[in-house]
């Protein structure tokens, strides 16, 4: 054994010196067919060293030029290998070009070759020694270079020991196992392909090695490795991703970074197609893609682009469905780069795989609402999201509103997994992933698909539905989410009202309290849902309309309605029996118009702000008739008369003023038809909440001899500041040109003798005021009854005859207005004695 030691000891600084000169040489002769030069300068420490180490040996176990082989008892091949010549002859070996163990390549020995090999593992590369260790993975590798092409059959001995030796303590040692198995990996060439998944382990290790020569001579054996998978046509790539989809979330920069630039290298050669696993490592490329590094990042991006051109080319091979999570979630992200890549991949799916994306649409809408209110900081986002969120409204379409859902579905042409582009419904607004999806071109897929595998697509409301009510809830989002959000619910109730009818009871009371919203822009897109809610066909039901003693009934969200009422509004014309009221106008219309004024109830600011704009905009959107109808019905029997009377001036104002509602006033001015005169009934028995509101209805109604009755009660009423506030705005209004049909009327003296009147009455009410002046001065105006005497003068007086053919019961509408004021006088009086009684515990 001392020929052992005596190699030990010589070599040492022999074997050191060769490694240093490689290191320095390998580039220049990495690409040669030659031997490394570690090899040939190793050959002359291995001779030196085996020829003193052999002197001390017995005579007969020494080996010279013609001497014969001494013949020694059979034993194990590891005393065999240690004291026959065998041994010595392998030694010098090393440094004749391993001329030894071609021998027995030559002779097909497998046995010895084995041996040597383990010998070189166990006794030097896995040894405790560092020297021996280095040695021993520098014998590994001439062995490989002797072995040649049949170095493939012995991969998995050579490459082991040296595996093992990437995780020694010693930075040197590792550079040599690098060097090893570069010269290993070099002479296999392809052999070495069924072992890539150890030796892609090993060397993601030493990418993240501290020591820069070890980091230096794994990039040479990376970039030899690449070579031979991109030459070759035997990749495993199947037993590969699983170990790549392990590494790819590793933390360090430099493993990153080579895991970035294998998969750039598999991704570029024809012969593998690694974007039939993307949903593998596609979570861990975009962790990747907020590395801190700016090179990585950019790798990534590089990286990810390339994927999503090969996507755009082969869309019929992507798996849609099962990359739809993973980007729903990096679209959250709150870095930025990570949220527009993943923002700018879902526009690509949506718009590629269309109605495929159909069960995540809610996990896409949590994603993308919130973007739509970004500031220009982030202005990228917000318009790829903007995008994402048309292009998923778009696949919904109305044979998504079937009754059974059981059988409801959209047959498309799709991936050859169903059952995991189905399987994941899951609450969006919980973090979890679920939904209904949307293409942008069609109702179809846009790519042409060679499967024919189909599977069936629903439209899941409930996951939608889910997200849309929570962002309403939601007091902290934009505003311009707020409004995507009323878009979405439009449009789902106009291609889908049946099932979204399912869900209104649950929708009603936020969309009434999103119109005390601050945006202008909000209250009208929610004013469209409530609308289309009130005037949709899916939403009648038998036996509830508007004239129902089931409205009638009290509810949390309804105004009160005394039972009294239905006896009310059957006086006189039959109130909303008779209505106008068009089939459009289903039973939801009357709720909503009932909880409209219950918000106006409790809110008054509210209608003090927006009440106006609110009800004309609902003119625009809905039946005008039909909502004064209503709201007339609802008010006569409100029990709250001073909001009663509040609400009737406003409704009165809108009346007399709003553009919206010419025709509607040239309805009631005529009063010709029985629906006209229906309508002028209804609203009169509200209005008479309001004394000053109803003259002004008769006014406008050109019932001046009622309008001059009424005047004559006002005498009975309590006269208050607020009354002949109102009185003054009433004589202002005359003088706007809504009234204009009513100041030539003046010039007829003869056939509107109670018009007159009527001023006259009004005047004699106002103090002396400027309201006093300006009625003083229109009435100076009125000619002499004598001078405009004409021959026409004797026919009969037209307005007497439409009056009379009116077949209106004014003394029973005369009835009422007392009726109605005479509650009002109690309430104020109660009112009053009530804030006396405070007043009084005060001072106590």
């Amino acid at each position: 054994m001392l020929w052992i030691e005596a190699v030990r000891k010589k070599g040492k600084n022999s074997v050191a010196l060769a490694g240093n000169r490689t290191r320095a040489s390998r580039v220049a002769g990495e690409n040669s067919t030659t031997e490394p030069p570690m090899l040939q300068l190793c050959a002359a420490a291995c001779t030196s060293a085996c020829t003193s180490a052999c002197a001390s040996l017995p005579s007969g176990c020494r080996r010279g030029a013609g001497a014969e082989r001494p013949v020694g008892r059979p034993g194990t091949l590891k005393r065999l290998c240690l004291i026959t010549g065998k041994t010595v002859t392998s030694c010098k070996f090393l440094g004749r070009r391993s001329r030894l163990v071609r021998e027995f390549v030559a002779q097909n020995n497998t046995s010895q070759i084995k041996h040597v090999i383990q010998i070189l593992s166990q006794e030097f590369a896995l040894s405790q020694h560092p020297h021996s260790r280095k040695g021993g993975l520098i014998g590994l590798a001439a062995c490989s270079i002797a072995l040649g092409k049949d170095s493939g059959l012995y991969l998995k001995e050579l490459i082991e020991p040296v595996l093992t030796c990437f995780n020694d303590a010693d930075s040197r040692l590792r550079y040599y196992a690098c060097e090893a198995l570069y010269n290993i990996v070099k002479v296999a060439r392809g052999s070495v392909l069924p072992h890539f998944n150890v030796l892609f382990d090993g060397l993601s290790k030493l990418a993240a090695d501290p020591d820069p020569n070890v980091k230096s001579g794994s990039e040479l054996l990376d970039r030899l490795l690449k070579d031979i998978v991109t030459e070759s046509n035997q990749f495993d790539l199947v037993g590969f991703i699983p170990l790549l989809r392990e590494r790819i979330y590793s933390n360090n920069q430099y493993a990153r970074q080579f895991i970035i630039s294998w998969i750039l290298v598999l991704e570029s050669v024809p012969d593998i197609n690694l974007l039939d696993y993307l949903p593998e490592i596609l979570d861990g490329l975009f962790q990747i893609l907020g590395d801190n590094s700016k090179e990585i990042r950019k790798m990534c991006e590089v990286a990810l682009g390339e994927f999503l051109k090969e996507i755009k080319k082969n869309p019929s091979s992507v798996k849609f469905a099962e990359m739809a999570n993973i980007l729903v979630i990096h679209c959250q992200a709150a870095d930025d780069l990570i949220q527009l890549t993943a923002m700018c991949w879902m526009r690509e799916f949506i718009q590629l795989a269309g109605r495929v994306m159909l069960p995540y649409s809610s996990g896409i809408l949590t994603a993308v609402l919130p973007c739509l209110s970004y500031d220009d900081r982030k202005k990228n986002i917000k318009e790829v999201a903007n995008v994402c969120n048309q292009s998923l409204m778009k696949l919904v379409i109305p044979e998504d509103d079937e009754m059974d859902e059981a059988k409801q579905s959209v047959t498309l042409l799709a991936e050859p997994t169903p059952e995991e582009s189905v399987s994941n419904p899951e609450v969006a607004s919980s973090g979890s992933l679920d939904a209904s999806g949307d293409s942008n071109f069609s109702n179809s897929s846009v790519f042409t698909v060679t499967s024919s595998e189909r599977i069936q697509v629903t439209l899941n409301l409930d996951g939608i539905v889910q997200v849309l009510d929570c962002h309403l809830h939601d007091t902290s989002i934009g505003m311009m989410t707020r409004i995507a959000v009323l878009k979405w619910l439009y449009h789902l109730y106009i291609k889908t009202p049946r099932k979204m009818f399912r869900h209104t009871d649950s929708l009603f009371p936020i969309l009434l309290r999103t119109l005390s919203d601050e945006s202008d822009e909000v209250i009208l897109k929610d004013l469209e849902v409530l609308a289309e809610i009130a005037s949709s066909p899916a939403g009648q039901t038998e036996g509830h309309g508007p004239s129902d003693g089931s409205d009638a009934r009290p509810s949390p969200v309804e105004l009160h309605v005394p039972a009294r009422a239905s006896q009310l509004s059957s006086s006189g014309m039959k109130g909303l029996e008779c209505s106008p009221s068009t089939p459009t106008m289903n039973s939801y219309f009357y709720k909503f118009m009932i909880n409209l004024l219950k918000r106006f109830s409790s809110e008054r600011k509210l209608l003090e702000t927006r009440g106006a704009f609110i009800i004309r905009q609902l003119c625009l959107l809905l039946n005008a008739e039909n909502i004064f109808h209503s709201m007339a019905d609802i008010l006569l029997r409100e029990e709250d008369l001073k909001f009663a009377s509040t609400m009737v001036h406003t409704l009165n104002t809108i009346l007399l003023t709003s553009s919206e509602l010419f025709q509607l006033r040239n309805q009631l001015k005529d009063l010709n038809t029985p629906e006209s005169r229906n309508l002028f009934c209804c609203l009169y028995r509200s209005w008479c909440h309001n004394p000053v509101t109803t003259v002004s209805l008769c006014f406008l109604t050109q019932n001046y001899k009622h309008a001059y009755d009424l005047i004559q009660k006002f005498g009975d009423l309590e006269v208050t500041v607020d009354f002949l506030t109102e009185v003054d705005k009433l004589v202002q209004l005359i003088e706007c040109p809504i009234f204009t049909y009513l100041r030539l009327q003046l010039l007829d003296v003869k056939n509107n003798p109670y018009l007159i009147k009527a001023l006259y009455g009004l005047l004699m009410l106002l103090p002396q005021s400027s309201a006093f002046q300006l009625l003083s001065h229109r009435l100076q105006c009125v000619p002499n009854p004598e001078l405009m005497q004409t021959a026409d003068s004797t026919k009969p007086s037209t307005g007497f005859k439409r009056a009379s053919a009116s077949n209106i019961d004014y003394t029973e509408l005369l009835q009422h207005f007392e009726k109605v004021q005479n509650k009002h006088l109690e309430a104020r009086h109660q009112r009053a004695g009530r804030a006396e009684q405070l007043d009084r515990r005060v001072v106590l």
